[in-house]
């Protein structure tokens, strides 16, 4: 089944596939490991039991040892919490590394909603901190930007037009921090 899934989402040689179970016995699991795994790519486990089948298939095994359980036979308690807390290092280290984070701020926040769009106007000011322009330069930025705050980042920081900002990131795979340092 789950080789059907992944079939379903065109998985292919190139992508990163990390299987979490904490026993690391799962078997839908291991069936799209071993898939991923035929194909060529990069297999990651994560899980909370050493040596574990999962373990075993992946390239890279992340396997945090929590000790038994409060209550044997749930691992949704301490097992869990380390899962979560081993993704959520996975999932910040990628947003860094694909350029999606100026310094501590989320650059590439996508404003869908006045709670997010506030959100940008603070990461526009923040970013350009202890500098920043005019409330009114930093919401015209953002509107000729289509709200996109690290795009007024640089227009802003640079004095650039929107589309010479565009063309800037691009040149620098999308990376706030190597357009602003050139």
């Amino acid at each position: 089944l789950c080789v059907s899934d992944l079939q379903s989402h065109s998985f292919k040689k190139t992508d990163i596939l990390c299987g979490i179970a904490a026993s690391g016995r799962t078997p839908y699991v291991i069936g799209g490991m071993k898939y991923a795994s035929s194909l060529g790519a990069t297999v990651i486990s994560l899980t909370c039991s050493p040596d574990s089948e999962m373990s075993r298939i992946a390239n890279i095994a992340i396997t945090p040892i929590v000790g038994p359980e409060v209550i044997t036979g749930s691992t949704r308690l301490k097992a869990g919490t380390a899962q979560k807390l081993v993704l959520n290092m996975l999932t910040t280290a990628s947003m860094i590394k694909l350029g999606r984070v100026y310094g501590n701020l989320m650059v590439d926040v996508q404003p869908t909603n006045i709670k997010l769009i506030e959100r940008a106007r603070r990461i526009v000011f923040q970013a350009l901190s202890p500098n920043a322009p005019s409330k009114e330069d930093i919401e015209n930025a953002l509107s000729l930007s289509g709200y996109r705050p690290k795009l007024a980042i640089v227009m802003l920081k640079l004095n650039v037009s929107a589309t010479e900002a565009e063309r800037l990131l691009k040149n620098n795979d999308g990376h706030l921090h190597r357009v602003l340092e050139n």
